[in-house]
């Protein structure tokens, strides 16, 4: 069991280190694509994280809402706007030195505010699940008992919407390319 939680803590200090950095190259890059694409890896970053919190469909949650369609928005954003690919000159504005000591207050705060809320408490390790056939079953998960109640009645219909966001992805590309 302790073994786990190394592993867990590793594998968490290695996905947020890479997501400082990848946020960090969100604002520090003067390219507009670039940076959406850096953030693409600070979400499925988050999506890596919550995956080690065992919330399974939080995390593919965050994947298809964020990762998915968001950056999808950002980058049809960017397409349609026409900006200028490659680097940008005058986009800093004069205040930014402010943003390191508020970053830093607010890292101290977020960081007093996890440590004095969880404590030594746990979470549960399940709930009760009824089954087809009317018995319970003890041990399901809240991401089991989300997953079966939302995604089983509605499996088809979000399907089909995923393809047709996809056929309007692909024209939104079509008419944004300027030949």
């Amino acid at each position: 069991m302790v073994t786990i939680n190394v592993a867990q803590n590793v594998g968490f200090g290695i996905i947020a280190f890479l997501m400082v950095f990848a946020a960090l190259c969100v604002v520090t890059t003067k390219n507009v694509v670039h940076a959406a694409l850096w953030l693409v890896l600070v979400l499925a970053g988050v999506a890596a994280q919550y995956i080690l919190a065992a919330a399974e469909f939080v995390a593919v949650s965050q994947v298809l809402v964020y990762v998915g369609a968001v950056m999808v928005l950002f980058l049809f954003g960017i397409m349609l706007t026409r900006a200028q690919i490659g680097r940008e000159q005058g986009l800093n504005n004069s205040g930014w030195g402010w943003g390191v000591p508020v970053a830093l207050v607010l890292l101290a705060l977020l960081s007093w505010a996890v440590v004095d809320f969880t404590g030594k408490d746990t979470l549960p390790a399940g709930f009760p699940r009824q089954l087809d056939n009317g018995t319970i079953e003890r041990g399901a998960t809240p991401n089991e008992l989300i997953s079966d109640n939302v995604l089983a009645p509605y499996l088809v219909p979000f399907l089909a919407i995923s393809f047709i966001l996809l056929a309007a992805a692909i024209g939104a590309i079509v008419l944004a390319r300027k030949d």
